[in-house]
């Protein structure tokens, strides 16, 4: 379990990510340690990030009903969530970032009801509209999940 005080909490996260109820993952960023280039390049930047996981979710009363699990779908979901929070800048263009791929995804252990997982991403990858993010989620000191995501920047489309 978790205590370090987040830098980014539900509130901020909101104001940052298109995603709402019943779609959006992340509970709160711990930390974030921009890359050498942060102002004109995210290679490098890591982020840590919180999503408590609790019977509550809407996918558990059909995944299973039995013996309810966090779908994988849902899990790299939660990755691309991270990953787009690891692009935001405060100070920079508003954007949308779409998830477009993913490679060599790995499930390792089932999420269950109660657990608190916390992902781990890196930027490996940017090329201005196209980034590269390596990613993991634990469960306590396990490896439930790692995958390569890739995503795509869009100009945000103010309403």
């Amino acid at each position: 379990m978790t205590t370090k005080t987040p830098i980014m909490g539900f509130n901020e996260i909101v104001k940052i990510l298109p995603h709402r109820h019943p779609f959006i993952l992340v509970d709160k960023v711990l930390e974030k340690i921009p890359g050498p280039d942060f102002a004109t390049n995210r290679t490098g930047t890591k982020i840590v990030a919180v999503k408590n996981v609790t019977i509550n979710e809407p996918y558990f009363q059909g995944h299973f009903p039995h013996r309810p699990v966090m779908p994988a779908v849902i899990m790299l979901e939660v990755m691309a969530q991270v990953g787009a929070l690891l692009c935001y800048r405060p100070t920079g263009e508003r954007f949308d970032v779409a998830f477009v791929g993913v490679n060599e995804a790995r499930f390792r252990k089932p999420v269950l009801p109660g657990d608190q997982l916390v992902i781990k991403m890196d930027c490996r990858k940017d090329r201005g509209q196209i980034l590269v993010f390596g990613g993991q989620i634990f469960v306590g000191d396990d490896i439930v999940a790692e995958a390569e995501i890739l995503a795509k920047v869009f100009p945000l489309i103010e309403n």
